[in-house]
């Protein structure tokens, strides 16, 4: 098991944190284990995913149990609604709740940033990469799904160009981290889609992809996002990633490849506290 999920894995509500976001005392933020909540059998036990066949109450049981845990109302907590896009949503008042405890309008929605105090956006992951975004000058905060395809199309840097032009964010003062997913090891992908990378990284393709000679490859979707960061103006010291890879450590986060698609969702979460 990973040496940081050891060190969380007897709390209560286990939630993987990142220290660049957690210096700041009106950032709530996250990402969940399988570990804590009321679902069972193959949903055991956190699951936040409504359209995987979990029952609803179990659902909204374990979103209760990370309200209660973070200080939150889950009346605050707002849902993507993911299709491996790389738009952006800003979330306003109007959307608060959406998703959970109030039904959606949007759709084809991978990534979310909000300047509104006590809203807390929610985006879903079972080996994708989660990307948390803040910057702590102007109080913005933000979340994108980054599977293959929103890597392929750049949703790290669409939603950093996304926080300078709509909330006049400076690069130098915003901090990300990429969230547990799955690992270079795990993930192997037909020669089509590694293509599809040579082409977006020319020379530095040998930095995230390994060719195995056989017209498949091993791809680094976490090389791959901090390099998209980087050239979307992001400094290094402020990219965080713990390195957590998701189809290792199945048994404490779920993992679409390790389950064979038989898992709830994990979650990754951010929000600004009221009064800020």
């Amino acid at each position: 098991m990973d040496k940081y999920l050891e060190s969380i894995v007897n709390d209560k509500l286990p939630l993987i944190k990142y220290d660049l976001f957690s210096k700041y005392d009106f950032i709530n933020h996250g990402f969940t284990t399988r570990l804590g909540g009321v679902s069972d059998g193959i949903y055991s036990s956190l699951n936040l995913s409504f359209d995987r066949g979990d029952n609803r109450e179990n659902v909204i049981k374990n979103y209760q149990i990370i309200a209660d845990e973070i200080g939150e109302d889950i009346k605050s907590f707002t849902a993507s609604k993911q299709t491996h896009t790389t738009n952006v949503r800003i979330i306003t008042e109007d959307d608060k709740g959406k998703g959970i405890t109030r039904d959606r309008d949007y759709t084809d929605v991978d990534g979310m940033l909000t300047n509104n105090p006590n809203i807390v956006l929610f985006t879903y992951y079972a080996d994708c990469v989660p990307l948390f975004f803040a910057d702590p000058v102007k109080k913005i905060v933000g979340m994108a799904h980054s599977g293959w395809r929103g890597t392929a199309g750049k949703i790290g840097k669409v939603t950093v160009e996304k926080m300078v032009s709509y909330f006049d964010c400076k690069k130098e003062d915003i901090i990300c981290a990429i969230g547990p997913s799955i690992c270079k090891s795990c993930y192997e992908i037909s020669e089509d889609v590694a293509e599809v990378f040579k082409e977006m990284f020319k020379d530095k393709w040998e930095d995230i992809l390994e060719d195995k000679h056989n017209g498949h490859y091993q791809l680094d979707l976490w090389r791959a996002n901090e390099l998209i960061l980087l050239e979307a103006g992001i400094t290094q010291n402020h990219i965080e990633n713990r390195r957590i890879c998701t189809c290792e450590n199945s048994d404490i986060l779920f993992s679409h490849r390790a389950s064979n698609g038989k898992r709830g969702n994990l979650a990754g979460f951010i929000g600004l506290k009221g009064n800020t």
